[in-house]
């Protein structure tokens, strides 16, 4: 055998193996393209519905119950500060 047949040989597996993938790659975008648009056409994704508006906020606390608040944030802040003094 002659390296030039060789090298002639092998070229031309090389051109048949590469041909062989790009038809595989094109026949593979071609129908993902066509079943996308068939999924697309038949199954289209529902309309999101508007979500209802909430209830109004419930009213400010009085005097006497933001009084109250503050001690009890107060009183967990000492706590928790005594707690990992370092």
């Amino acid at each position: 055998m002659n390296s030039s047949n060789l090298i002639n040989e092998g070229l031309a597996l090389m051109g048949f193996g590469m041909g062989f993938v790009f038809v595989f790659l094109t026949l593979l975008v071609v129908m993902t393209t066509l079943m996308s648009r068939l999924v697309n056409r038949f199954l289209p994704e529902p309309v999101p519905v508007p979500a209802k508006p909430r209830a109004a906020a419930a009213p400010a606390a009085g005097a006497g119950d933001q009084e109250q608040l503050v001690a009890v944030i107060s009183a967990a802040i000492r706590q928790y500060r005594s707690r990992h003094k370092q």
